[in-house]
């Protein structure tokens, strides 16, 4: 990795006590003439249920491709943590999720799933979409490497 490549981030190698944060932070992508898929995945997403304030799982599964920055996944830890306190509907969720990645990256494509665990017998899953650049999305979805 670069000195420029680091410039900027604050979450990687700090040295501080991790704790929750909104702030997402990107390093340069190497290789923005070529399309190529970025997944990032995690089994421990929670958030607070905003009517009854129970806790409620998920496995959030991130697939973009770059353009000009990549999210560097440490700050992302800490974004998903964020969430553990707030009360959000799973929807709003997902989509949050998805806006601020998008905001942040300007990505090509991107595609954020949240599957929540079943409560009261029911399991919700969300998919939310963004589309910059059509062929990008086409070479991806649907998702080969999909373990499911």
């Amino acid at each position: 990795m670069k000195k420029e490549d680091r410039s900027g981030l604050t979450a990687l190698g700090s040295g501080k006590k991790a704790k929750p944060s909104k702030k997402l932070e990107a390093f340069p992508n190497r290789a923005p003439g070529r399309f190529y898929l970025v997944e990032l995945e995690t089994e421990e997403f929670t958030c607070l249920c905003p009517v009854t304030g129970q806790p409620d799982f998920a496995r959030i599964i991130v697939r973009y491709v770059p353009d000009r920055l990549i999210v560097e996944s440490k700050s992302l830890k800490l974004y998903f943590w964020s969430f553990r306190n707030e009360g959000r509907f799973h929807e709003h969720a997902v989509n949050a999720i998805l806006d601020d990645l998008v905001k942040l990256l300007d990505p090509h494509w991107c595609l954020v799933e949240g599957r929540f665990h079943a409560r009261g017998g029911i399991a919700i899953n969300v998919h939310a979409e963004s589309v910059k650049t059509r062929e990008a999305r086409e070479q991806f979805l649907p998702f080969k490497g999909s373990k499911d």
